[in-house]
């Protein structure tokens, strides 16, 4: 604002000359400068008025939006709300080797009530019970009938119950819709997959995340929505791994076995083209785990990750393979198997008689612990840890699955002499039937190492070299003689060259000591064995069978007669052709031009 002067000297001086008075200037002049300061502050009067208008009209305009939302939105309770834009529902598939479903979503819906918009709550809740007899009348009433104004009733239900719940007709019961992982197979595969939970919840969206098996394991790709629809590719043959499935479990039935394992996998990629575990589950409908008894009591429990056992006689191929690549014998080199080999306090027996002496073949062919065991002293108690730890033996498999590091090998604390001894025959050193299956691939691929892996690949996958590929080959001869004339003769497949090794180890107690009528029988195979392409492992707990007049537990009466079994059924899915002997043709003479 323009100071205006009160008294002008140019104005007075005209003022007097013209006889004016000089004081009526001064009283015009200050109410001119007073009307100024006026309209000044009016001005800014005015303008605060506005901003704090808008300032008002801004908030209210906030807190009726918020307002209408909260008007127009779903009851919920704090803890379960949640927009559904902040959940991540959508979860990927995943697919077996050729691209079949194992896992995918459905639309599914949650229900749930608002009590105080019941009308009867009291009938509404004895017809919930009749459509889910797992609910409690009382619980119900007593949530119906209290001040909540939400209530959860069930996180999911089917198309049918829906149906159900809305011929009651209470208002007060809602749905809200929410994505559920399907497994449509059922059980097969149960133990791979795993299963899924929900995480966080809302009324109109809830989060799928794994809880088991490789649903854990790979649970951040698949939720992943930058991986669009790209599903998780598994190695496993949905086709192999249901044939498994179906022998397995009549085996296990007809040897009165308390469960069962088998390990069917690739030499050459570690893939797993299928594995089983039985009891099983539905991962549909996924148990609750136990809290109480034996783990292995539960069908949560994966026999062929989890399951530390002492493999028995299947460790004999390493022992004898070890000595063979040491050159410190060959296959003809006779063993002392005079017997009982005595350590100290310890004594080492044969299952059988098989006099003085048995060359190397033969000591694996029959199975003799007293010629493995002095193989074993030549080995030394440093070489034979160092090459079971080359195999993969004393560590967890580094297998794509949360429960393998359940399956961690038990050591012997001091790996002495006896402990050498024991172990070259499968006592002493617990593992799982993943290790074996991996080991045995090794020898089966050409002396390198695999990692089992239960993701498709495109090209073999070797480790280091652990075993000369003359010794390896060797091996699978070898292997191959213990189905034609030793211990699994009972594996014999029509047009498939099978070799292999049985292993019969007693159950430990679970406070120390052994079962003197438990086992865990094993039969470890190779096919076909003049080009080796895969590894079967068959484990059975506590097998026994009563055949030609006497109770069996032995691999050779258990578990290679189910493998058997299995290689027939499975080696033509697996594209594997049998061999057809050419025979004589009857009254013809084959001749050369």
């Amino acid at each position: 604002m323009t100071r205006i002067p009160l008294r002008p000297l140019a104005t007075i001086l005209d003022a007097r000359k013209k006889g004016s008075d000089p004081d009526a200037i001064e009283r015009r002049h200050t109410s001119q400068r007073h009307d100024a300061m006026q309209t000044e502050m009016k001005g800014m009067a005015e303008g605060r008025l506005l901003v704090l208008m808008f300032m008002f009209l801004c908030a209210f305009g906030v807190i009726s939006a918020r307002m209408g939302l909260l008007a127009g939105s779903e009851a919920a309770e704090p803890r379960v709300a949640a927009g559904g834009h902040e959940i991540l529902a959508q979860r990927a598939d995943i697919v077996d080797r050729e691209g079949r479903v194992l896992a995918t979503n459905i639309e599914t819906h949650s229900l749930y009530a608002q009590p105080q918009e019941m009308i009867e709550p009291e009938r509404s809740a004895k017809e919930l019970v009749k459509i889910f007899p797992e609910l409690e009348l009382e619980r119900l009433n007593k949530d119906f009938g209290g001040k909540r104004k939400f209530v959860w009733i069930k996180k999911k239900i089917s198309p049918e119950q829906k149906q159900l719940v809305h011929d009651i007709g209470e208002p007060g019961l809602l749905f809200g819709p929410r994505e559920a992982r399907l497994y449509p197979n059922g059980k097969m595969a149960s133990h791979v997959l795993g299963g899924t939970n929900f995480g966080r919840e809302g009324v109109h969206a809830a989060e799928v995340i794994g809880i088991a098996g490789v649903e854990k394991t790979f649970d951040t790709y698949l939720r992943n929505p930058a991986n669009g629809t790209a599903p998780l590719q598994l190695s496993l043959d949905m086709t192999v791994q249901t044939a498994v499935e179906r022998v397995l479990y009549g085996g296990m039935k007809l040897m009165n076995a308390k469960g069962a394992a088998s390990i069917l996998m690739d030499v050459h990629t570690g893939e797993v083209i299928s594995v089983v575990s039985l009891p099983d589950f539905d991962p549909n409908d996924r148990p609750v785990a136990p809290t109480e008894g034996s783990p292995d009591d539960s069908p949560l429990f994966n026999r062929a990750l989890q399951g530390v056992y002492e493999l028995g006689s299947t460790f004999k191929v390493f022992t004898i393979a070890q000595a063979i690549d040491l050159r410190l014998v060959n296959q003809n080199t006779m063993i002392n198997t005079r017997g009982p080999l005595k350590w100290g306090k310890h004594r080492i027996r044969d299952f059988h008689n098989y006099g003085n002496t048995l060359d190397v073949e033969t000591v694996l062919t029959k199975s003799s612990n007293i010629g493995t065991a002095r193989i074993a002293q030549m080995i030394g108690a440093k070489r034979q840890k160092a090459f079971l730890g080359a195999l993969g033996m004393l560590e967890t498999t580094a297998i794509e699955m949360p429960e393998a590091s359940g399956g961690k090998p038990l050591v012997p604390k001091n790996w002495s002499e006896i402990s050498t001894m024991t172990i070259s025959y499968g006592h002493g050193l617990s593992t799982t039937p993943m290790h074996l299956a991996a080991a045995y691939a090794a020898i089966a691929n050409g002396g390198r190492k695999v990692t089992p892996t239960l993701v498709k690949q495109s090209a073999p996958n070797y480790g280091p070299q652990v075993l000369s590929p003359q010794v390896a080959k060797l091996m699978q001869g070898m292997m191959r003689k213990v189905v034609t004339d030793g211990t699994a003769s009972f594996g014999e497949v029509a047009g498939y060259s099978v070799g292999g090794k049985t292993g019969t180890a007693d159950k430990p107690k679970p406070r120390g000591g052994y079962y003197k009528d438990k086992v865990i029988s094993t039969f470890a195979s190779v096919f076909p064995t003049n080009k080796p392409r895969y590894v079967l492992i068959v484990t059975l707990d506590e097998p026994e069978v009563f055949t030609y007049g006497e109770k069996r537990r032995s691999a050779g009466w258990t578990a290679v007669p189910v493998a058997a079994e299995l290689i027939n059924r499975v080696a033509p899915l697996l594209g594997l052709r049998p061999e057809i002997e050419q025979g004589k043709l009857a009254g013809i003479t084959l001749t050369s031009n």
